[in-house]
């Protein structure tokens, strides 16, 4: 389910909540309406918001990291990326062919995840099947160093690509990660329960109509960034493609 039917379901099922709520205290008996019950309703309804508010806090700042880190794994990417080609240019002409790779891998690897045609789909799966990084650690093992320089640019140089393996497949298990289900079904519940709430102690009017509109449309909001942040490659808020492209501008020179 993509984020913005999930926001859109959440904010339908917060304000109908809202307003069932609003329904419910007109067809109440009058002695439900007492101030002992209004008492009790925001004393729940203060439960209800707290852990709703703790949840939302959690996921945010959680969905945030997601973001924080995968932006962190692209940059630091892109300058193993561009350390990698200075540390074969320096080792010789003959690393060309490896340079070359590295560069077709980091063009493939802009292409699918950030396409210049935006009808079309992120598909992440060719980037899992590519042993391109794999072909160049192999190629540079088979290097023939002849003096003392290009033995330590080899090893340096299988050091990154062996680093730049290693990134490119914590970053491939991290857009595994989703939102747990149960956890949002769940905080989708203490919301609703809580407008409930909210409805049962408004008056029966357009401003309180207008204010839980408002409210449940920020709520959903809310839940639209957690989910949209949550999957940082495939959703809009994406992560930013400018590390790659600077390494891209870099390479081969």
């Amino acid at each position: 389910m993509s984020s913005i039917t999930i926001a859109v379901v959440a904010f339908g099922a917060i304000f109908a909540g809202g307003l069932l709520g609003m329904g419910i205290r007109w067809v109440l008996p009058a002695h439900h309406a007492s101030e002992e019950t209004k008492e009790i309703l925001r004393l729940g309804s203060g439960l209800v918001g707290t852990l709703a508010a703790i949840s939302l806090g959690l996921l945010i700042n959680t969905s945030k990291g997601t973001l924080d880190t995968m932006n962190n794994g692209f940059t630091q990417y892109g300058a193993k990326v561009i350390v990698l080609d200075r540390v074969l240019d320096n080792y010789g002409p003959e690393t060309a062919p490896i340079r070359g790779m590295l560069r077709n891998a980091v063009m493939h690897t802009l292409d699918r995840v950030w396409p210049e045609d935006k009808k079309r789909h992120v598909d992440l799966s060719p980037l899992e099947a590519s042993t391109t990084i794999e072909m160049v650690q192999v190629k540079m093992n088979r290097l023939s160093p002849v003096n003392d320089n290009q033995r330590q640019l080899k090893s340096q140089a299988i050091q990154i690509a062996a680093d730049l393996a290693q990134s490119r497949w914590i970053m491939i298990e991290q857009t595994q990660q989703t939102l747990p289900p149960f956890f949002l079904t769940l905080l989708l519940f203490w919301l609703t329960t809580l407008f409930a709430g909210f409805g049962l102690l408004s008056p029966r009017n357009g401003t309180a109509v207008a204010v839980l509109f408002v409210a449940a449309l920020s709520l959903a909001g809310a839940i639209f960034f957690i989910t949209e942040m949550s999957t940082p490659i495939t959703g809009i808020i994406k992560v930013s493609r400018a590390p790659l492209e600077k390494a891209l501008h870099h390479l081969g020179r």
